[in-house]
């Protein structure tokens, strides 16, 4: 039953960790670019659109469609950006542990 104890410990410890490392995915904000850096979404660690910005050279009607491209593609990119950051921030906290797709945690 020791082992049964520690496994506990460990897990409770974890789900304090992987706590600390959601509310600093609240903190952090990371661009994606498009268009060369013409149009850049920031989002949230969690995924939340925080900024856009659009080059006012693109602000002609008639590139209406042309930016809305841009702006889909910007949020790609920084979407792809937060997934990574957040990758990187399981793997330190699990200490490269690979964990099923799909588990989530805490428990």
């Amino acid at each position: 039953m020791k082992n049964l104890g520690q496994m506990m410990k460990q897990a409770q410890a974890m789900q304090e960790r992987m706590a600390e490392m959601q509310a600093g995915l609240e903190r952090v904000e990371i661009t994606g670019q498009s268009g060369g850096g013409m149009v850049q979404a920031t989002l949230s660690g969690k995924g939340d659109l925080k900024r856009l910005k659009i080059d006012p050279s693109l602000m002609d009607p008639a590139e209406a469609e042309v930016v809305e491209d841009l702006i889909v593609a910007a949020h790609a990119d920084a979407k792809a950006k937060v997934e990574a950051h957040t990758a990187e921030e399981m793997a330190k906290l699990t200490g490269g542990l690979n964990l099923p797709a799909g588990l989530k945690l805490p428990f």
